[in-house]
């Protein structure tokens, strides 16, 4: 998996490519982890090019997602394909993520 963290005004966009897995988490959680230390509050996790995530993935979802509200910050997710939008359904992860169809609507959400 490759991803790539874009400052875009005052959003933070992560745009995952590939696969969201065990392999690969921890990288992105702590690249993730230094933007919000370093004063990220607006996140977009976009998953326009990810085909998976497993359940280690959506744990490092949730972590984050826990990490910007403690610091007073909020975080969305776009572009879930029919697979991940069924996934987070099932999970009940929707209840706890905003989730927004692109990225441009995302970013405009905040």
């Amino acid at each position: 998996m490759a991803f790539t963290l874009e400052q875009v005004g005052e959003v933070l966009l992560v745009a995952v490519d590939g696969q969201l897995v065990v392999t690969n988490r921890q990288d992105f959680k702590q690249q993730v982890i230094e933007r919000i230390d370093a004063g990220a509050r607006k996140l977009v996790i976009d998953f326009a090019h990810a085909a998976y995530v497993d359940s280690s993935g959506l744990g490092v979802l949730v972590s984050l997602a826990k990490r910007v509200r403690e610091a007073g910050g909020q975080l969305r997710l776009s572009g879930l394909n029919e697979d991940l939008r069924v996934l987070f359904e099932l999970t009940r992860l929707d209840s706890l993520f905003q989730i927004v169809g692109s990225r441009a609507d995302a970013i405009a959400s905040f």
